[in-house]
Parts: C-alpha cells; structure tokens; sequence
C-alpha cells in the first residue's frame, strides 16, 4: 500500500476534483484505487478553508508509482486488528466471564468477548439507555436525580450523555481504534467517523448505537443485566469467588470491573475490600459558553460556513504559578447539561446532538491538580472528597440549579442579572449565583489568568457574552486502581479497566482498554 500525505483541497470540492488530484500526485497511467485514510479541516488561511487529506493507494504496480510519484507519497502498511483467541468450550457455564459496568470499556470488553465465544455476563447498576433517556430528561426538567438512571449511571456510561466525541491521543499501532470506529459504523454511526481527523458521533444517534451493541451481545450468547449493583465481592486467598448482585450472592471466578468516573461508592466499597488503589491527578474547573459567532469568527474568518458545520477550539496557557489551564471537551453548537448524580451536588459537562447546530459552543476549561493539592493524610479517597466538596458549593450557591455569571461578573466577584442567563443551550435549571466563589483561590485565579489570555488568540472569549457555569468536577477519575501487565489488580481474577479504573479519558481510549482486557481474559481463560 502507498500513502498520500497533505493533499489539500478547498472545501467545496468535488469528488472529481479529489480524484483528479490523486492522479496528479502519482504521476502515473499505471492502475489503482483509492480510499481515504484521514481528513483534517485546515483553516490556517482562512477565509480560504481547506481539507487536508491522507490518501491510501492500492495496485499492482505499487514501486512504479512511488518512482514516478510526489514527495508525498510513501509506503505504508494498514493495521487490521483482530481478537487473538477464541473460547474452546463454549457450553461450560464456568469460563463465562462476568463484566461489571456497561459503559465504554465494559461495553466493548463484553462485546470482543461475546464475539469470540466467551458468553459474557454483563451487570450494569443503571437503566437500559431508553429508560435511562426518560429518566435524565426528567431531571433536567424537574431536578429530581433517579441513582439508578442519571447523566452517569447506566447503559453506555457518561459518555452517552457527553456528547460522543471519538477523539483520542492513544496511538493506533494494532488497529483498535480503527476497529472501534468500524464496529460504530457498524451499529449506526456516520461512515464519515472512519475518516475525520476528530470525529463525533452526536449524543442523539449514540444512544440508538448503545442499544444495536447491547442486542449484539445477547443475540452472541451475551447476558446484560440492567439496575444490578455489585455491591460487594466475596474474596478468598486473595481472588475473587464470588460477586453480591443487590445484595445476592453470585458465584464468578472471572471479573472485569469496569467502573465509571463516578462510581464513587464503588471506589470506597474497594478500599474495604483492601484492592490497592492509588490517588492521581484529575483537572477542576468550570464550563464556559459562548456565542457560535465568536468561535466561527475565530476559526472561520467568517460567522458560519454550512459545509463544515459550528467551529472547535482547543486553548492552553501557562499561569504565572506554573500551572496549565487548558479547554477540554469542547462542544460546538451545543448544550452545557447538569451531570450531577447525587443529591446535594452540581457537576456540569457538555454535549452536542449529530448536527452541532445549537446557538451556542461550550467547553470545559479547567486547572490539573495533584494528590499534593489535596491528599489529606493517606486518604485515597481525598480526590473523591475535594470534587465532593466543589460539587456541594455548587449545588450551595445555585440553590440547587446551575450557578452561573457572566464572565466579566465572574472575574469581578459580582452577580449577573438573572434575566440575561436565560438560555435555550442549557439541560436544567440555571441560576445567577457566585461561581467565582466555588473554587479554591489558586484556581479561580489560574481560570481568570487564563481566559484573559485566550481572550487575546480568541476576540470575545471574555467578553460579557462568555457565560461561567459551576463546577467541572468530573473531568477523569480521582483514583487509579493498581493492575499488572494482564490487567489484573492486586485481587487475583479481578481485573480492572477503564476511565473509573484510572486507565483512560474518553470513549475511544475507554473501548480500547476495554478490548486489551478482553483480550487478557481470554487468554486466561483458554490457557490458563
């Protein structure tokens, strides 16, 4: 195979001009075809807008075309991945693994396992993703937070209700993230995923997508269980024997524990088992909302281009203290939603349907902090706690709902009138309180630092249209568990996976660990 690297052409090109192109780099009459591998949006000249592609060639006469071909063009090798191992005996109750957690890493575990012959046994605390949809809409509307049903817990983890954005920074070296983005393709996602740079899927069509994996699995001999709490593991010479459902006890000799960020009361149950967990650095801040013009403007040179849609950014800077603060799960035309999941608190995050089409953009922008900034003592669970903490002046300050200021009221330590932070691109109750006063000092101050400086990269990021929603709390997990080379923690049979684990930070890096897992699993189970 040969590779067409930086092939640019403007946005509104056609498919001819793409081809032509292609044969203009190789400089040849011999044979081919073609796919494309990547597509890029390249904005740098703006407002000339291009793509950017990456090019896969295929013929016969491959060492021809590289002779005669563009500096651009070179050999390459396409990774295809496939699960090593398959189940020998698939009528033996004893191998049938048991996955706990149905979000992006038990989700994907569970359906690698199912697809090799393994029958997996899945149990999810949450609802099935329809009864889960109702169940968050109600919140939205009312405030009442359903444990069993909420932005966090249930059928497809948070990431169902954050947006579907298939982003990762993981390298691809065996072809797992390829495999993941075709197997999306595969139950319902967009084909244009398996090429864009960044690709999204869309909270919208996700949950459609969730449901086509779930069927998967059981039509392959799979079980998923829904509202099943593992609320307790049953331990002998340091392996698991047996898991409680609800407060049943199963037996299970093989368990993937696939955690979300949130599994709060799972973290502590794990302490008191005695798994070694170990306290890691996580990110804080709040969510901040913007005007589509103000971003398209910025990266468009323009107010909106209907080709490619409301625009992205990713900002960093460095404070005078040293620190980063940083944009994070940026969502163009979208919605900032109340992602609480327990009462008394507020965590906000934010999402966009398939079309991005809202009036408004909104992304996280948030400090990193270490177990220096908020051990107390050996507490592992201090991270929990500090995010706890946050989550609870949050829910203080908006008297239940949403704070919120406009960012020159929130640099200033001053209300904002009520009347102006009424916004059709919220999901729940929204009220003008001080966001400014959520957050530890050094923070609050890096945040106002920051945004002051992407204010000069970015005309209008503080401006008074800049709305500062409170708190961004739940940005990764607070707590790593311990795990060796196969992916077994310090409890024997107990393998652990995932963003709750400590091991990824979004639905690509979370279904990638999830099937290196499956793939330990399975070797442990066929060879012991």
């Amino acid at each position: 195979m040969l590779r067409i690297n930086e092939l640019r052409l403007h946005i509104n090109h056609t498919q001819k001009d793409l081809s032509d192109k292609i044969s203009k780099l190789l400089g040849s009459k011999y044979p081919y075809t073609y796919e494309i591998h990547k597509r890029s949006l390249d904005a740098r000249k703006k407002p000339n807008i291009f793509y950017c592609y990456t090019i896969d060639i295929y013929s016969e006469y491959e060492d021809a075309i590289l002779k005669h071909g563009h500096k651009n063009l070179n050999k390459a090798q396409k990774k295809t991945y496939r699960f090593p191992i398959e189940a020998t005996d698939v009528s033996n109750e004893a191998q049938r693994p048991v996955v706990v957690g149905f979000g992006p890493a038990g989700m994907f575990c569970a359906l690698y396992l199912a697809r090799a012959g393994f029958r997996p046994i899945v149990y999810e605390r949450g609802y099935d993703v329809d009864k889960r949809t109702i169940a968050v809409k109600e919140f939205w509307n009312k405030g009442f937070i359903d444990p069993n049903g909420n932005v966090q817990f249930g059928e497809g983890g948070a990431g169902a209700f954050s947006d579907g954005k298939l982003n990762t920074q993981t390298k691809d070296r065996y072809g797992i993230n390829s495999a993941i983005l075709s197997d999306f393709v595969k139950y319902g996602a967009d084909r244009d995923i398996l090429i864009d740079k960044k690709p999204h899927i869309g909270t919208d069509v996700l949950t459609g997508i969730i449901k086509n994996i779930r069927k998967e699995i059981i039509a392959l001999g799979g079980d998923v269980r829904f509202e099943s709490c593992v609320d307790g593991f049953e331990i002998s010479d340091n392996a698991v024997s047996a898991i409680k459902v609800n407060g049943e006890r199963i037996k299970a000799d093989t368990v993937i524990l696939a955690p979300g960020h949130s599994a709060r009361d799972t973290f502590a149950m794990l302490c008191d088992i005695g798994m070694k967990l170990e306290p890691k650095s996580f990110a804080v801040g709040v969510r901040v909302s913007h005007p589509c013009h103000i971003i398209n403007n910025y990266v468009y040179g323009s107010d909106y281009n209907a080709l490619i849609g409301n625009a992205s950014y990713k900002v960093t800077h460095i404070c005078n203290d040293k620190r980063g603060v940083y944009s994070f799960c940026m969502c163009p035309g979208g919605y900032v939603v109340n992602a609480s999941n327990q009462n008394g608190m507020i965590a906000v995050n934010g999402m966009s349907h398939s079309g991005r089409n809202s009036q408004r953009s909104n992304s996280a922008i948030i400090v990193t902090i270490t177990p220096d900034d908020y051990m107390s003592g050996g507490d592992v669970l201090s991270g929990v706690r500090f995010q706890q903490e946050l989550e609870k002046k949050a829910f203080e300050a908006g008297n239940g709902a949403i704070p919120a200021q406009e960012y020159p009221d929130f640099k200033n330590n001053k209300l904002t009138d009520e009347s102006v932070l009424i916004d059709e691109c919220i999901k729940g109750s929204v009220k003008s309180a001080m966001v400014s006063s959520i957050l530890p000092d050094y923070i609050y101050k890096d945040i106002v630092e920051g945004i002051e400086a992407f204010d000069r990269t970015i005309p209008g990021f503080a401006s008074p249209e800049a709305i500062v929603y409170g708190v961004e709390s739940r940005t990764s997990s607070p707590i790593r568990m311990t795990r060796d080379e196969n992916g077994i923690s310090s409890i024997d049979n107990l393998y652990v996976c995932g963003e709750g684990a400590g091991y990824a930070g979004g639905i690509m890096s979370a279904a990638a660990d999830g099937i290196r897992i499956a793939e330990s699993v399975a070797r442990s189970i066929v060879y012991g």
